[in-house]
């Protein structure tokens, strides 16, 4: 018995949690309520309106009884007569007032006590309200005293006394109709409601929602991607910006995967080309000691086309390494970083052998907080790319300079070469994207502002034209918060 008693209570307790944890069962829950509370915000009101209206019947009823008794030859009618009257209009007693005197009619008696006094001259909708919930609240075996307004003519009001039991009766069985048919009227529209947001809003949303798991578990299947709906609304606008964008990732994570994979073999080819070209710079290096004038004329383009070869097989590598060691940042002197890394970026000859000058303007007491080997990488790339657009010039000259304020230390590395291509400056730190003329990997820029990046910097492009070209490199002075 108690087996066949949990399953029922299980499915209940599992349509709860479906109702009240799903989208659609809370809306459903939200449409019933918020409509049953309209219906009580129309129903009290109306129960007030009957309350009073009973009220006034009552009135009616004992005007209607006593006029006979208020016209002339009224007072010959028979006592049991007028009682009889009274009694049909569901009054015990009933006063009239007029200028100059009362007149009393009554049924069996005057009552020896009034519970209640309500007076329908200066009761408003408020009044009405308490009237009302008074009666059906702690009504039902009281004495009431109603006065009201009369319409007999040369009075002022008409007092009734009345049971309030039939009274309180009839509204509890019109407020027990008024709170079924609000109830029906209330969970017809809740049900309405329901399934024109649960089609109109629940069941696209859960469409989507499903749509977006189903991505999120193979991203790379172009198979899994939304198919938006011609629906104009802003759930439209949700699908087909959400297929745009799954469409999106799908293709950056194949174009990954493809770079990934040719990456990964372009690495194994750069590594064993580096050893190649490595043994090539030895012979190149014995062969410029020959005396032979055809020699010495071709030599040096082949020691630059070798050392531009290791350069490039070097940062190919060097860029695509995944083990990166973290900057370790601290106080360090600027000056002989620059000088360093000038001696080994400026060792570029052009081909008739022209040299590229330095200006180093930084002071011997100027500081960074960097990692030093990442700091002299950062320049030494900067000052390699000025000295390389500057092969072609006789008078080829890089300055470097630095300037401190707000915690922030800013080298500027100037050159007076012919300045960058334009179509060349919107993917100058790109790599792979900004080498190809003048024969570098691309990379350079690319491997600099990651790095400054690394450690609270930053690597940009300041001004470029036929004056020349200024790069500006930015790091803290100091550790945050010192």
């Amino acid at each position: 018995m108690r087996g066949m008693l949990a399953r029922p209570r299980a499915r209940m307790a599992g349509a709860w949690g479906l109702v009240a944890h799903s989208l659609s069962g809370r809306l459903l829950l939200l449409t019933l309520l918020y409509v049953l509370i309209s219906e009580a915000l129309i129903s009290v009101p109306s129960i007030a309106r009957y309350h009073r209206s009973l009220l006034e019947s009552h009135i009616e009823s004992a005007e209607i009884a006593i006029l006979p008794f208020t016209e002339l030859g009224g007072q010959q009618l028979s006592a049991a007569l007028r009682a009889q009257l009274l009694q049909r209009a569901g009054a015990t007693a009933v006063m009239l007032k007029r200028p100059d005197q009362r007149e009393l009619f009554l049924v069996h008696g005057m009552p020896q006590h009034i519970d209640h006094t309500v007076d329908l001259r200066r009761s408003g909708i408020m009044g009405d309200l308490y009237q009302a919930l008074d009666c059906l609240i702690v009504g039902g075996t009281r004495m009431l005293h109603v006065i009201a307004r009369t319409q007999i003519s040369r009075a002022e009001t008409i007092e009734v006394l009345v049971d309030e039991a039939p009274i309180r009766e009839a509204l509890l069985v019109y407020a027990e109709r008024t709170f079924l048919f609000g109830l029906l009227i209330s969970v017809i529209a809740a049900i309405l409601v329901f399934l024109s947001l649960y089609f109109v809003l629940v069941r696209p949303m859960r469409r989507i929602t499903q749509a977006m798991v189903s991505f999120r578990d193979n991203p790379e299947d172009a198979s899994r991607i939304v198919v938006p709906s011609n629906r104009r609304d802003e759930v439209g606008i949700a699908e087909r910006e959400l297929a745009e964008m799954q469409r999106d990732l799908n293709a950056s994570l194949q174009q990954k995967t493809r770079l990934a994979a040719l990456g990964a073999a372009v690495a194994r080819i750069q590594h064993d080309l580096r050893n190649i070209l490595a043994s090539a710079q030895l012979a190149s290096d014995r062969l410029s000691a020959i005396n032979d004038p055809v020699v010495q004329r071709l030599a040096p383009r082949l020691i630059t086309a070798l050392d531009r070869a290791v350069g490039l097989a070097t940062n190919t590598l060097r860029y695509g390494r995944a083990d990166e060691r973290p900057a370790v940042r601290r106080k360090v002197l600027l000056a002989p970083i620059v000088d360093e890394a000038a001696e080994a970026a400026l060792a570029i000859r052009g081909g008739a052998g022209r040299k590229v000058r330095l200006h180093n303007e930084v002071s011997q007491t100027c500081q960074a907080y960097a990692d030093p080997e990442h700091l002299h990488r950062i320049v030494l790339n900067l000052l390699r790319n000025a000295a390389q657009a500057l092969q072609t010039q006789d008078d080829g000259a890089i300055t470097v300079s630095t300037d401190e304020s707000a915690g922030r230390l800013v080298i500027t590395i100037a050159d007076n070469g012919p300045g960058i291509m334009p179509e060349l400056q919107d993917r100058l730190f790109k790599p792979f994207a900004a080498g190809a003329r003048n024969g570098g990997s691309g990379l350079g820029l690319a491997i600099a502002r990651d790095l400054a990046r690394a450690q609270g910097g930053d690597v940009s492009l300041v001004a470029t034209g036929t004056a020349g070209t200024v790069f500006r490199i930015e790091l803290p002075c100091r550790a945050e918060g010192v």
